[in-house]
């Protein structure tokens, strides 16, 4: 059986991943795609327990390492029990966040660079990367100021302006080491024209 493709949708805050996450489903379903939607940190019973760990704000600082290893952790048990069952069986996987941003926003954010994010990739994952990475990009002050408007922000959503240029930066860098499977949708444009650019890139996907 022909293995499903993998689409992850990647981003600093306030970019529009969720509502344009629906957009592609809706675009996969008019072909008549087996897809099964899912996120990270998170996607399994004990995943989304990891993800309560990390998007909460607690008394005890979460060191950068505890963060990091909590991610995988997480994506460890997404990738055996969701994203791997789903592509063997020829389903497509439309994912909101995977390893990327772990690059962009512990590597990038915190500072940890890339090369033990590297070594526990490969640990975890072996070759599974995604076949399309769609990267909603925008000036770090609109995202964050569309994340405010929707309210209270957590423990990643309350970092500084300094820490998501960071992963922005990351996000962008990673874009240009990984140009074929990486699509950059500006996502400071009207959602028109973000959905026009995404349309495209799931269409050069299909065509594959």
């Amino acid at each position: 059986m022909k293995l499903g493709r993998f689409i992850t949708l990647e981003g600093c805050e306030g970019v529009g991943k969720s509502t344009n996450l629906r957009f592609v489903e809706t675009l996969l379903a008019e072909r008549q795609v087996d897809v099964v939607v899912t996120r990270e940190p998170g996607g399994t019973e004990l995943a989304e327990n990891i993800r309560q760990l990390l998007l909460t704000k607690h008394h005890e600082n979460i060191t950068p390492e505890a963060e990091l290893l909590l991610m995988f952790a997480a994506r460890s048990q997404h990738i055996q029990h969701v994203i791997l069952p789903a592509l063997q069986r020829g389903a497509w996987v439309l994912c909101d966040r995977f390893t990327d941003a772990t690059y962009a926003y512990q590597g990038g954010g915190r500072n940890m660079g890339t090369e033990t994010i590297a070594w526990l990739e490969q640990t975890v994952q072996g070759d599974l990367r995604p076949d399309l990475t769609l990267l909603l990009d925008a000036p770090v002050e609109t995202g964050m100021r569309r994340a405010r408007n929707r309210g209270l922000l957590d423990r990643f959503e309350s970092e500084q302006l300094d820490f998501f240029d960071r992963v922005r930066e990351a996000y962008l860098q990673r874009a240009h080491l990984y140009p074929g499977r990486y699509a950059i949708i500006d996502a400071a444009s009207p959602l028109s024209e973000v959905q026009r650019q995404i349309r495209k890139a799931i269409d050069d996907l299909y065509a594959r």
